[in-house]
């Protein structure tokens, strides 16, 4: 698994469509994804330090799992199928059981801001993706 960070993130109102652009930490390979306004929008405050009145979705689900005594240990993106990329938190409690749950990319990354759970990319994903991958 390769380790990623968020390089940045596009949105264009006019459109359904928003685009994150992960970037290899430490590398030059990109990943962008495309996701919904809402979820780019959540992502965009966070990063902004804008605190809303009332929670979010995201944060939300970032107080359940702290609720329950555990942590967003990291999101893996773990698939491309059908020009659909695939995502898991995986969850890990005080006594160290760990929790896998299948979500969207977008969701996942929402909640890593959050959670400052680090992302990771199967190694498999970033070569079906190696068009966007500079020096390949």
């Amino acid at each position: 698994m390769i380790e990623m960070e968020l390089n940045k993130i596009v949105i264009d109102e006019k459109r359904h469509d928003q685009l994150i652009v992960l970037k290899e930490k430490g590398g030059s390979r990109l990943l962008p994804i495309v996701i919904g306004l809402n979820e780019a929008s959540a992502i965009k405050l966070r990063l902004s330090g804008v605190h809303p009145p009332r929670p979010l979705t995201h944060d939300l689900l970032c107080s359940v799992i702290q609720s329950m005594d555990a942590v967003v240990d990291k999101i893996v993106i773990d698939k491309l199928e059908d020009n659909t990329f695939h995502a898991k938190i995986i969850v890990k409690s005080e006594t160290g059981k760990i929790k896998i749950i299948d979500a969207r990319p977008s969701d996942s990354i929402a909640l890593s801001v959050r959670s400052q759970a680090p992302v990771f990319v199967e190694e498999a994903v970033l070569n079906q993706m190696d068009v966007f991958n500079p020096g390949k």
